[in-house]
C-alpha cells in the first residue's frame, strides 16, 4: 500500500463521501437527512462532486440517522458544521414541528452553523417547522417548495402513471410543479455558499399546469394515453390503503384544492440566478430513462 492509498483511505473513513484520490475535502462536513430520497441523494451527489464531505444520513448509514430515534441524532451531528433538514414523511404529518425543533436546537448546541430546511408551500404545519428552525439559534436558509415533478417517476404517482391513469382528487385546481434537481441546486448553494442565511426561497415551476395538463404532458412524453379522472377525497384515502400508504396522505390535496398554491414564485431565479426547469423537459427526460415502459416493469 502506497502511502497516497493509505492517507486516501485515511480522509475516507473521517469524511464520509470525501474525494477518493485523498484530497482533503473543501469546507466543514454537511449532513444530509433524507440523503438516500428524491431531493437528498441529489444533494449529496452535488456536495461530493464540489469535494465537500457528505454525511448521508439514513437509518441504514455507517453513521445510522433516524428522524424517529432521537438516540441517533448526536452521533449524526458530530463535527457536522452544515445540514440539510429534510423531514419524512412531511412537515405536515403530527409530531413533526417538536420534531424538526428539537433537532435544529440540538445541531445548534452541537455547532452546527447552517440549517437548509426543506419545506412545504401553503402547509400551516410547514410554517411552524420554519419558525422552529429559525428560532434554533444558528445560521438557517428555507427552501420552500411546490410538489415535486419527480413525485410521477420516482414516487407514489408513478404506478398511476404505469397504469394509464391518474385517478386524483385535485379538480381542475393547478400547481407550479418545481423539479428535484432545482431543489437541490439552491439546497447546495445555501449549505455551501454565502448569501444565503435567513433567506426564504419559495421554489416552483415556471407556469401553472392542473393535473389534467400533467396527464397530457406525460402522455406527449411517453408516446401512449394517461387519463386523469377525479375522484373524491375519501375515494381517493382509500386507495392509499389498499396500497399501503398513510391516508393522511389525501389530507396534503387540500392545499391544492384551495388554490392557495395556484401562483408562481421566484426563489430559483433570486438563489441561482436562472430560470427553474419546466415539466416538459423534465418528463422528456424521464421517458428516456424508460422509467415509464410498462414492459420494463412486467
Amino acid at each position: 500500500m502506497t502511502d497516497d492509498t493509505q492517507n486516501a483511505q485515511q480522509t475516507q473513513q473521517q469524511h464520509p463521501s470525501a474525494p477518493a484520490d485523498g484530497r482533503a475535502p473543501a469546507g466543514p462536513l454537511v449532513l444530509v437527512t433524507g440523503g438516500t430520497g428524491k431531493t437528498g441523494r441529489r444533494v449529496v451527489e452535488r456536495l461530493t462532486a464540489r469535494g465537500r464531505a457528505v454525511r448521508t444520513g439514513s437509518r441504514t448509514a455507517a453513521v445510522p440517522f433516524d428522524w424517529d430515534d432521537r438516540n441517533t441524532w448526536a452521533p449524526a451531528l458530530e463535527g457536522v458544521g452544515a445540514a440539510y433538514l429534510s423531514y419524512y414523511p412531511d412537515l405536515a404529518f403530527p409530531g413533526a414541528v417538536e420534531t424538526v425543533g428539537a433537532f435544529a436546537r440540538l445541531a445548534a448546541k452541537a455547532g452546527v452553523e447552517r440549517l437548509v430546511l426543506l419545506s412545504g408551500r401553503g402547509e400551516e404545519a410547514a410554517r411552524a417547522a420554519e419558525d422552529a428552525v429559525r428560532e434554533a439559534g444558528t445560521g438557517w436558509t428555507v427552501v420552500r417548495c411546490a410538489w415535486f415533478n419527480q413525485n410521477f417517476d420516482e414516487s407514489f404517482f408513478l404506478d398511476p402513471v404505469l397504469g394509464g391513469e391518474l385517478a386524483l382528487p385535485t379538480g381542475t385546481a393547478a400547481e407550479p410543479f418545481v423539479d428535484a434537481d432545482d431543489i437541490a441546486d439552491v439546497a447546495v448553494a445555501a449549505l455551501t455558499e454565502d448569501g444565503h442565511h435567513g433567506e426564504v426561497y419559495e421554489l416552483t415551476g415556471p407556469r401553472l399546469l392542473s393535473f389534467a395538463d400533467v396527464a397530457a404532458e406525460l402522455s406527449a412524453a411517453t408516446g401512449r394515453e394517461i387519463r386523469f379522472t377525479p375522484v373524491s377525497i375519501e375515494e381517493y384515502r382509500a386507495v392509499l390503503g389498499a396500497a399501503g400508504l398513510p391516508g393522511d396522505f389525501a389530507d396534503l390535496f387540500t392545499m391544492i384544492l384551495d388554490g392557495r398554491n395556484a401562483h408562481l414564485a421566484d426563489g430559483v431565479r433570486r438563489a441561482l440566478g436562472r430560470e427553474p426547469r419546466d415539466f416538459t423537459e423534465f418528463a422528456r427526460a424521464a421517458a428516456a430513462t424508460g422509467v415509464w415502459n410498462v414492459q420494463s416493469h412486467n
